[in-house]
């Protein structure tokens, strides 16, 4: 697979939509040490101008990063610079802001536009270019969410819209219903991908593929597991400093990352980046903006300098060889019913004659 992206201002289109973004959005997850982890303000406002320097457009942040402090952050520096109408400026919603009030999270229309007036104060603008239902609650009906967004839309505070962390379904019938009603389309899924997370190429990929929708990868490096940092100790535990390690008491399950598969897979990756030349991070990332649907993944960075080297997994590419070694320790268990969609068991659709065509299912 070839790809013509080189640099940051190689712009893509976003799904279906005619918004321009760059390969690589900048993450601000980081903009703040609330959590315990991040970066200050100094350093924050010199991650964001490199980007800036290095011809990057797209930002993403959420209402609740940093305990809104991330937003905070980035409506400063916009005012600063007087750049606003030229970035692209994505935003999320669900989390419930006010522990004892249901209504302050969820994807209802009461807490949408809750979320919404809160984040444009924090940003100091008065429309966000891609608003992002942050993950399903599970309850709100479809029409209910589809109807908000578009109004939003039409309002003219928000620009485009999308989704993060809802099962494919889910997403499968907003932009069904949307087509057939003519409401607002969804311009992509925002979802976690990386060589340690790839359970997204069973159904996610291939309905942003039929339905037009741009895939922007999260935690491409899997919190910080595919930069090599993290190393296996003799009492069968990890070690090593970062954001894993400060989180590794951790119940949340996106934290578990020490496992002896993950380890295999960053083997492999230590290998093929010692023969490229190449950082560890910078081939986890290069590998994974090269993948169908993928227009435009989500990076994170608490220095200058890590984000100095994560822009260069732009510029190479990794050969056949070594690219199918990463795959073939990566790739996902092949379970039911997705073994039926192999090319074997499509023979046997086809008596036996090959057909040639686009698959419509993501097969690596």
């Amino acid at each position: 697979m070839t790809s013509t992206i080189k640099s940051l201002a190689d712009y893509s289109l976003l799904g279906r939509s005619g918004l321009r973004v760059s390969p690589f959005c900048l993450g601000t997850m980081t903009f703040g040490n609330q959590w315990g982890w991040g970066a200050d303000h100094e350093t924050s406002h010199a991650v964001f101008r490199r980007y800036l320097e290095a011809g990057g457009n797209f930002i993403d942040t959420a209402d609740l990063y940093t305990n809104g402090h991330s937003e905070e952050l980035l409506g400063q520096f916009m005012k600063e610079a007087g750049n606003r109408d030229r970035l692209v400026v994505a935003t999320k919603f669900t989390f419930n802001a006010f522990p004892g009030d249901p209504n302050a999270g969820g994807n209802g229309r009461k807490n949408i536009l809750r979320a919404l007036e809160g984040s444009l104060r924090r940003l100091q603008t008065d429309y966000i270019d891609l608003y992002w239902l942050h993950a399903w609650d599970t309850m709100t009906p479809i029409e209910e969410v589809l109807r908000t967004f578009d109004a939003l839309v039409r309002s003219g505070k928000v620009r485009y819209i999308g989704l993060s962390d809802t099962p494919a379904w889910y997403a499968a019938r907003m932009q069904t219903i949307a087509e057939l009603r003519g409401f607002e389309q969804l311009a992509a899924l925002q979802l976690e991908y990386s060589l340690i997370e790839r359970n997204i190429e069973r159904e996610h990929i291939p309905v942003a593929l039929e339905l037009g929708m741009g895939v922007c990868p999260w935690s491409p490096l899997s919190s910080g597991m595919l930069t090599g940092k993290y190393k296996r100790n003799d009492g069968g535990g990890a070690e090593g400093e970062g954001r894993l390690a400060t989180v590794k008491n951790s119940s949340n399950p996106l934290f578990q990352r020490f496992t002896e598969r993950n380890f295999r897979i960053v083997d492999v990756l230590l290998s093929v980046a010692d023969e490229l030349g190449k950082s560890p991070a910078q081939v986890a990332l290069n590998w994974v903006t090269k993948r169908p649907g993928v227009t435009s993944t989500i990076l994170g960075a608490t220095k200058v300098t890590q984000l100095e080297d994560n822009l260069s997994a732009l510029e190479f590419e990794i050969p056949t060889e070594l690219r199918n070694r990463l795959e073939e320790v990566s790739r996902p268990e092949l379970v039911f019913p997705y073994l039926f969609f192999q090319p074997g068991m499509q023979m046997g659709l086809s008596g036996g004659v090959p057909v040639h065509r686009e698959p419509r299912w993501f097969r690596g």
